[in-house]
């Protein structure tokens, strides 16, 4: 019994982290339920530190997702060599990128209290200062940089953006008239059209489980655009219109959860393949 219970947490939770194989669907659901239970805590310890999950703190977390993405290709790039490098892969790199954020929220609101200076500004300044790092390690070490795929991936997904927004528009839409939907939308768009080209172009391979088994059904990688579409839009519809009278804190940290799975893969998509990695 003990043979097979370290058997299984090799093949399901270890190995994927050490070889980096990605994702299957024991650990996809194991990770997929703690970060529910996550959110929670997180609420809990926002409300300690009376700060609410508004536009204005899901921004000022922007840079901390940055962070993630760019730093999980600083892992990609191989500049950090094992054991140090298996905390920059997914998920334990969230979690990392999870205590750091908690870190610089708690030092951001000391200073709040200390100097009386609003507490976002230096908690995203410490996240634009540590993506900042990460693009100069990543600078210094590649080879080449290939700007037509990095303009090609940001303009197909802005292009995308606007229209789905001109619809929405248009239909007199009110979802996406929010700037929190709109950001979460176009971090899912992003990375749709990474993974879409990245993988109908270039030699990448998807290690997402639904997403690898409707690619592999439909045959094409362009099915993540109506997929991102037809998962992401209702959910937001569901959340603004029947858990409007939760807590604001929860709500929020589930759109920011969204976002996080969305544009965080997007950003370490589009500069691996910019960076030819």
């Amino acid at each position: 019994m003990v043979v097979d219970l370290g058997s299984f947490i090799n093949e399901y939770y270890i190995n994927p982290i050490i070889y980096d194989t990605g994702y299957n669907p024991v650990n996809t659901i194991t990770w997929a339920i703690i970060l529910g239970l996550s959110l929670f805590g997180v609420v809990k310890l926002l409300n300690k530190l009376k700060i609410t999950v508004d536009e204005v703190f899901i921004f000022a977390v922007t840079p901390y997702i940055f962070a993630g993405g760019s730093l999980r290709v600083v892992e990609d790039a191989g500049i950090v060599a094992a054991p140090y490098k298996y905390l920059l892969i997914t998920p334990l790199i969230y979690f990392l990128i999870f205590f750091v954020c908690v870190a610089a929220l708690m030092l951001s609101v000391g200073l709040k209290r200390a100097v009386h200076i609003n507490y976002y500004w230096p908690f995203a300044m410490i996240g634009v200062a540590w993506s900042a790092i990460n693009v100069w390690l990543l600078y210094t070490s590649a080879v080449s940089f290939n700007v037509w795929i990095f303009a090609l991936i940001l303009s197909v997904g802005v292009a995308l953006s606007f229209l789905v927004y001109a619809i929405a528009h248009l239909l007199n839409f009110a979802l996406l008239k929010d700037r929190v939907n709109a950001l979460v939308l176009d971090g899912q768009l992003l990375d749709a059209t990474a993974t879409s080209l990245g993988l109908t172009f270039l030699p990448y391979a998807e290690k997402h489980v639904l997403p690898n088994f409707l690619i592999e059904a439909t045959g094409t990688a362009f099915v993540m655009f109506p997929l991102k579409l037809i998962v992401t839009i209702p959910v937001l519809f569901i959340i603004d219109q029947y858990l409007k009278n939760e807590s604001k804190n929860l709500i929020g940290l589930v759109k920011l959860a969204i976002l996080t799975v969305g544009l965080a893969p997007a950003i370490r998509d589009t500069l691996r393949m910019s960076l030819g990695i």
